[in-house]
Protein backbone atom coordinates (compact mmCIF):
# COMPACT_ATOMS: atom_id res chain seq x y z
CA UNK A 1 0.00 0.00 0.00
CA UNK A 2 1.56 3.15 -0.89
CA UNK A 3 1.09 6.25 1.03
CA UNK A 4 2.37 9.16 3.00
CA UNK A 5 3.76 9.17 6.44
CA UNK A 6 1.39 10.46 9.10
CA UNK A 7 2.52 13.09 10.60
CA UNK A 8 1.31 14.85 14.12
CA UNK A 9 -0.38 17.78 12.09
CA UNK A 10 -2.10 15.08 10.15
CA UNK A 11 -3.70 13.38 13.19
CA UNK A 12 -4.63 17.08 14.10
CA UNK A 13 -6.65 17.76 10.99
CA UNK A 14 -8.24 14.28 11.00
CA UNK A 15 -9.97 15.65 14.45
CA UNK A 16 -10.61 18.74 13.29
CA UNK A 17 -12.28 16.93 10.38
CA UNK A 18 -14.28 14.57 12.32
CA UNK A 19 -11.97 11.22 10.87
CA UNK A 20 -11.30 8.63 13.18
CA UNK A 21 -8.19 8.02 14.16
CA UNK A 22 -6.91 4.04 14.18
CA UNK A 23 -3.77 2.77 16.57
CA UNK A 24 -2.31 -0.41 17.53
CA UNK A 25 0.45 -1.48 19.45
CA UNK A 26 3.49 -3.37 17.47
CA UNK A 27 6.65 -4.45 19.18
CA UNK A 28 8.67 -5.79 16.12
CA UNK A 29 9.55 -5.48 12.58
CA UNK A 30 7.76 -8.20 11.11
CA UNK A 31 4.29 -7.00 12.43
CA UNK A 32 5.30 -3.26 11.51
CA UNK A 33 5.85 -4.06 8.05
CA UNK A 34 2.81 -5.86 8.46
CA UNK A 35 0.80 -3.22 9.17
CA UNK A 36 2.54 -0.81 6.72
CA UNK A 37 0.09 -2.70 4.08
CA UNK A 38 -2.60 -1.12 6.15
CA UNK A 39 -3.82 1.83 6.68
CA UNK A 40 -3.24 2.20 10.69
CA UNK A 41 -2.43 5.99 11.31
CA UNK A 42 -0.13 4.70 14.96
CA UNK A 43 1.67 2.30 16.00
CA UNK A 44 2.65 2.75 19.76
CA UNK A 45 5.77 0.93 20.96
CA UNK A 46 4.30 0.63 24.75
CA UNK A 47 5.40 -1.07 27.81
CA UNK A 48 2.84 -3.25 27.66
CA UNK A 49 5.32 -5.14 26.05
CA UNK A 50 6.31 -6.21 29.59
CA UNK A 51 3.49 -8.06 30.01
CA UNK A 52 2.85 -8.72 26.34
CA UNK A 53 6.50 -10.12 25.05
CA UNK A 54 8.24 -10.31 28.36
CA UNK A 55 5.31 -12.12 30.58
CA UNK A 56 5.51 -9.86 33.48
CA UNK A 57 2.41 -8.96 35.73
CA UNK A 58 2.86 -5.42 35.02
CA UNK A 59 4.42 -3.06 32.62
CA UNK A 60 6.78 -1.76 35.48
CA UNK A 61 9.78 -3.79 34.74
CA UNK A 62 10.27 -2.27 31.50
CA UNK A 63 13.49 -0.92 31.28
CA UNK A 64 14.36 2.60 28.86
CA UNK A 65 16.99 0.05 27.01
CA UNK A 66 14.09 -2.35 26.09
CA UNK A 67 11.90 0.20 24.90
CA UNK A 68 14.58 1.43 22.68
CA UNK A 69 15.23 -2.06 21.00
CA UNK A 70 12.00 -2.59 20.39
CA UNK A 71 11.61 1.08 19.37
CA UNK A 72 14.08 0.84 17.09
CA UNK A 73 12.86 -2.88 15.72
CA UNK A 74 9.30 -1.41 14.76
CA UNK A 75 11.21 1.87 13.50
CA UNK A 76 12.98 -0.87 10.57
CA UNK A 77 9.72 -2.45 9.30
CA UNK A 78 7.25 0.72 8.70
CA UNK A 79 7.61 3.88 6.55
CA UNK A 80 4.44 5.14 6.62
CA UNK A 81 2.92 5.08 9.81
CA UNK A 82 3.46 7.32 13.13
CA UNK A 83 5.58 4.97 15.62
CA UNK A 84 5.29 6.64 19.29
CA UNK A 85 7.63 5.34 21.62
CA UNK A 86 6.00 4.75 25.41
CA UNK A 87 8.13 6.22 28.33
CA UNK A 88 8.73 3.11 30.71
CA UNK A 89 8.27 3.74 34.57
CA UNK A 90 11.12 5.66 36.48
CA UNK A 91 12.18 7.29 33.10
CA UNK A 92 10.82 10.48 33.16
CA UNK A 93 8.97 10.94 36.96
CA UNK A 94 11.92 12.49 38.25
CA UNK A 95 12.77 15.70 36.37
CA UNK A 96 11.20 17.07 33.00
CA UNK A 97 15.27 16.94 32.05
CA UNK A 98 15.18 13.47 32.75
CA UNK A 99 11.83 12.90 30.21
CA UNK A 100 14.01 14.80 27.88
CA UNK A 101 17.09 12.32 27.96
CA UNK A 102 14.83 9.34 27.85
CA UNK A 103 12.29 10.73 25.21
CA UNK A 104 15.21 11.56 23.68
CA UNK A 105 16.34 8.24 22.95
CA UNK A 106 13.22 7.06 21.74
CA UNK A 107 13.38 9.68 19.08
CA UNK A 108 17.45 9.31 18.25
CA UNK A 109 18.34 5.93 19.02
CA UNK A 110 14.77 4.24 18.50
CA UNK A 111 13.31 6.11 15.24
CA UNK A 112 9.85 7.00 17.09
CA UNK A 113 8.33 9.94 15.56
CA UNK A 114 6.83 11.24 19.74
CA UNK A 115 6.73 9.82 22.69
CA UNK A 116 4.02 8.69 25.06
CA UNK A 117 3.89 9.25 28.67
CA UNK A 118 1.46 8.42 31.96
CA UNK A 119 0.42 11.34 33.96
CA UNK A 120 -1.95 14.54 34.09
CA UNK A 121 -1.56 17.70 35.88
CA UNK A 122 1.27 16.66 38.12
CA UNK A 123 2.95 15.85 34.80
CA UNK A 124 2.03 18.90 32.90
CA UNK A 125 5.01 20.70 33.04
CA UNK A 126 7.00 17.70 31.70
CA UNK A 127 5.16 17.87 28.71
CA UNK A 128 5.57 21.27 27.72
CA UNK A 129 9.53 21.33 28.32
CA UNK A 130 9.49 17.93 25.87
CA UNK A 131 7.60 19.61 23.34
CA UNK A 132 9.49 22.90 23.61
CA UNK A 133 12.00 20.57 23.28
CA UNK A 134 10.95 19.89 19.95
CA UNK A 135 9.53 15.97 20.82
CA UNK A 136 5.91 15.29 19.97
CA UNK A 137 4.39 13.93 23.25
CA UNK A 138 1.24 11.80 23.69
CA UNK A 139 -0.67 11.97 27.26
CA UNK A 140 -2.13 9.37 29.02
CA UNK A 141 -4.80 9.75 31.61
CA UNK A 142 -7.39 7.83 33.55
CA UNK A 143 -6.22 4.04 33.77
CA UNK A 144 -2.82 4.38 33.87
CA UNK A 145 -0.86 1.21 34.05
CA UNK A 146 2.55 2.55 35.65
CA UNK A 147 0.21 2.83 38.93
CA UNK A 148 -1.11 0.26 39.12
CA UNK A 149 -0.25 -0.39 42.85
CA UNK A 150 -1.53 3.30 43.51
CA UNK A 151 -4.98 2.36 42.14
CA UNK A 152 -5.03 -1.56 43.82
CA UNK A 153 -5.41 -2.88 40.18
CA UNK A 154 -6.80 -2.39 36.44
CA UNK A 155 -9.80 -0.75 37.48
CA UNK A 156 -11.74 1.87 35.97
CA UNK A 157 -11.50 5.04 36.46
CA UNK A 158 -13.51 8.29 36.70
CA UNK A 159 -17.06 6.72 37.42
CA UNK A 160 -17.80 9.53 40.58
CA UNK A 161 -17.52 13.39 39.44
CA UNK A 162 -14.58 14.05 41.43
CA UNK A 163 -12.65 11.56 40.10
CA UNK A 164 -13.96 12.37 36.48
CA UNK A 165 -13.79 16.39 36.82
CA UNK A 166 -9.82 15.57 38.03
CA UNK A 167 -9.61 13.22 34.55
CA UNK A 168 -11.20 16.29 32.71
CA UNK A 169 -8.71 18.52 34.18
CA UNK A 170 -5.90 16.62 33.36
CA UNK A 171 -6.38 16.11 29.74
CA UNK A 172 -6.96 20.20 29.78
CA UNK A 173 -3.39 20.68 31.39
CA UNK A 174 -2.14 18.35 28.89
CA UNK A 175 -3.58 19.83 25.96
CA UNK A 176 -2.07 23.49 27.61
CA UNK A 177 1.16 22.17 27.93
CA UNK A 178 1.36 21.31 24.32
CA UNK A 179 0.57 17.84 24.38
CA UNK A 180 -0.84 16.57 20.65
CA UNK A 181 -2.89 14.06 21.48
CA UNK A 182 -3.78 12.13 24.77
CA UNK A 183 -5.07 8.84 25.38
CA UNK A 184 -8.06 7.53 27.75
CA UNK A 185 -7.82 4.33 29.08
CA UNK A 186 -10.36 2.57 31.07
CA UNK A 187 -13.40 5.22 31.73
CA UNK A 188 -16.95 5.34 31.08
CA UNK A 189 -18.29 6.25 28.07
CA UNK A 190 -20.07 9.48 29.17
CA UNK A 191 -16.39 10.88 30.36
CA UNK A 192 -14.85 10.01 27.33
CA UNK A 193 -16.95 12.19 25.21
CA UNK A 194 -17.08 14.36 27.16
CA UNK A 195 -13.27 14.86 27.60
CA UNK A 196 -13.08 14.74 23.74
CA UNK A 197 -15.85 17.11 22.72
CA UNK A 198 -13.93 19.59 25.76
CA UNK A 199 -10.16 19.63 24.46
CA UNK A 200 -9.47 20.24 20.79
CA UNK A 201 -6.61 17.81 20.61
CA UNK A 202 -7.29 14.15 19.17
CA UNK A 203 -8.25 11.48 22.17
CA UNK A 204 -7.70 7.91 21.70
CA UNK A 205 -9.64 5.48 24.06
CA UNK A 206 -8.58 1.99 25.07
CA UNK A 207 -11.93 0.87 27.06
CA UNK A 208 -13.30 4.82 27.05
CA UNK A 209 -16.06 4.19 25.16
CA UNK A 210 -17.32 5.13 21.18
CA UNK A 211 -16.92 8.41 21.34
CA UNK A 212 -13.70 9.06 21.47
CA UNK A 213 -11.60 10.60 18.33
CA UNK A 214 -9.66 7.55 18.00
CA UNK A 215 -9.22 3.90 19.53
CA UNK A 216 -6.24 1.82 20.30
CA UNK A 217 -5.44 -1.79 20.90
CA UNK A 218 -2.93 -4.35 22.11
CA UNK A 219 -2.04 -5.86 18.68
CA UNK A 220 -1.78 -9.58 20.01
CA UNK A 221 -5.53 -8.65 21.69
CA UNK A 222 -7.34 -8.16 18.47
CA UNK A 223 -5.76 -10.76 16.75
CA UNK A 224 -6.39 -13.34 19.53
CA UNK A 225 -2.96 -14.33 20.54
CA UNK A 226 -3.99 -14.74 24.45
CA UNK A 227 -6.97 -17.01 24.33
CA UNK A 228 -6.88 -16.41 28.04
CA UNK A 229 -7.59 -12.78 28.16
CA UNK A 230 -10.71 -10.83 26.94
CA UNK A 231 -11.91 -7.86 29.01
CA UNK A 232 -15.01 -6.31 27.62
CA UNK A 233 -13.87 -3.53 25.62
CA UNK A 234 -11.52 -5.51 23.21
CA UNK A 235 -13.16 -7.22 20.06
CA UNK A 236 -11.02 -9.87 18.55
CA UNK A 237 -10.98 -9.67 14.92
CA UNK A 238 -8.48 -13.22 14.53
CA UNK A 239 -8.41 -16.74 16.37
CA UNK A 240 -5.11 -16.69 15.78
CA UNK A 241 -3.68 -18.26 19.15
CA UNK A 242 -5.78 -21.46 18.20
CA UNK A 243 -4.56 -21.47 14.32
CA UNK A 244 -0.78 -21.18 15.35
CA UNK A 245 -1.48 -24.10 17.82
CA UNK A 246 -3.13 -26.29 15.21
CA UNK A 247 -0.31 -25.32 12.88
CA UNK A 248 2.55 -26.05 15.19
CA UNK A 249 1.00 -29.60 15.85
CA UNK A 250 0.71 -29.87 12.66
CA UNK A 251 4.29 -29.76 12.22
CA UNK A 252 5.08 -32.23 14.88
CA UNK A 253 2.36 -34.77 13.22
CA UNK A 254 4.55 -34.37 9.85
CA UNK A 255 7.82 -34.91 11.16
CA UNK A 256 7.22 -37.94 13.48
CA UNK A 257 5.50 -39.63 10.92
CA UNK A 258 8.19 -38.24 8.12
CA UNK A 259 5.77 -36.25 5.93
CA UNK A 260 8.18 -33.11 6.65
CA UNK A 261 9.95 -32.52 4.78
CA UNK A 262 9.14 -34.45 1.03
CA UNK A 263 10.78 -34.93 -2.05
CA UNK A 264 10.34 -31.20 -3.28
CA UNK A 265 11.58 -29.84 0.30
CA UNK A 266 15.61 -30.84 0.01
CA UNK A 267 18.40 -29.90 -1.48
CA UNK A 268 19.95 -32.62 -3.88
CA UNK A 269 23.69 -32.55 -5.58
CA UNK A 270 24.37 -31.17 -9.15
CA UNK A 271 26.49 -32.52 -11.99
Amino acid sequence: MSRNPVTVPALQRKKDAGERITMLTCYDATFARLMDETDIDLLLVGDSLGMVIQGHETTLPVTLDEAVYHTRAVARGSRCTHIVGDLPFLTYQASPEQAIMSAGRLLKEGGAASIKLEGGIEIAETVRRCSQAGIPTMGHIGLTPQSVHQMGGFKVQGRDEEQAEKILQDAIALEEAGAFAVVLEGIPEELGNRITKQIAIPTIGIGAGRFTDGQVLVIYDLLGLDMSFKPRFVRRYAEMGKMVIEAAQAYCDDVRGRGFPNADEVFRKTG
